[in-house]
């Protein structure tokens, strides 16, 4: 398949979070400027919960998995970013990279600004957004209508939820929303559809950008099983249609999965690309390469249709 696909066009995004996002983009990091990850702020695990619950502020882990995973020039900066604490001490399970995000974030205007610090720092030229840059949570409502509140204690539900939304109403940032209207392709996932996914799809702004939208909308999915008990009972064709129904009736126009238990029945709308997709080494993640071969066969066949 002619690579030139993905590299003709003038602008690709990828939503999405933490492990998922940050392989997706790393796959398309020659992409440069034309790239642009899209990611999940609400996590409250790990690391990240411990400063949010101390300093407050926006979900950081992600962040720093993407931009780890675009580090391509070795150094001590790098190091340093990708540094986490061992030991029984306070800072025992701390990455260094959120906790210089952080700092970042109490002496810039912007967590942007932090971002695009770091990426200079690491000599990143692709684009990292957060979905907003205000504080927010993930939260659920049980069978009998108790609020569940945080991504750690909605991955843990064995059943789906009566609703998903955030705490609270935040703002998109813009920069996300220009992104959006400028693409050409618009990947969604690979990553824990619950706690990955929808948060990106509960911001107004957001939604009603990727409704607008012209690019193609390509659905990626996961290579394996969800952690998450109801996340894992959902089919694909139930993600699709949840996902849909949240882009006010947007359709997804094409579906890159691998062979990993799903049929593609019932997709004779969509483009769909099933093909072998895991890493030998890493069976858990896309093959960087396999995965590029897939986008363009995909963005072939859709201009093509």
């Amino acid at each position: 398949m002619p690579e030139k696909c993905l590299t003709s066009l003038n602008h690709v995004v990828a939503l999405g979070g933490g492990h998922g996002l940050g392989r997706v983009m790393s796959s398309l990091n020659d992409l440069g400027p034309k790239l642009t990850g899209i990611v999940t702020t609400t996590d409250n695990g790990g690391s990240t919960g411990r400063i949010r619950r101390s300093e407050g502020g926006i979900a950081w882990g992600d962040m720093r998995n993407c931009l780890n995973q675009l580090i391509t020039v070795p150094s001590t900066a790098s190091k340093m970013f990708e540094y986490r604490f061992a030991g029984n001490g306070e800072l025992s399970g701390h990455n260094l990279g959120n906790l210089m995000l952080k700092a970042l974030d109490h002496l810039s205007i912007r967590p942007l600004e932090a971002i695009n610090l770091i990426r200079d720092l690491l000599k990143i030229d692709s684009f990292l957004i957060p979905m907003s840059e205000q504080p927010v949570d993930l939260m659920a409502f049980d069978q009998d209508n108790n609020p569940i509140y945080g991504e750690v204690n909605i991955d843990a539900l064995s059943y789906y939820p009566n609703n998903i939304q955030l705490t609270h109403k935040v703002t998109a940032t813009k920069e996300a929303i220009t992104a959006i209207e400028k693409a050409q392709l618009i990947i969604i996932g690979p990553g824990s559809f619950f706690t990955s996914l929808m948060p990106l799809f509960l911001m107004e702004e957001l939604v009603i950008a990727l409704n607008k939208s012209t690019a193609i909308l390509c659905y990626l999915g996961n290579l394996g099983p969800e952690i998450s008990k109801a996340a894992a009972a959902l089919s694909l064709f139930d993600k699709l249609g949840i996902l849909e129904e949240k882009m006010l009736s947007r359709k997804i126009d094409a579906v890159v999965i691998s062979d990993w238990g799903n049929k593609p029945s019932r997709l004779e709308d969509k483009v769909l690309i099933k093909t072998p997709l895991s890493s030998l080494n890493e069976p858990n993640l896309h093959d960087r390469k396999l995965l590029r071969l897939a986008l363009n066969e995909m963005i072939n066949r859709y201009q093509n249709q």
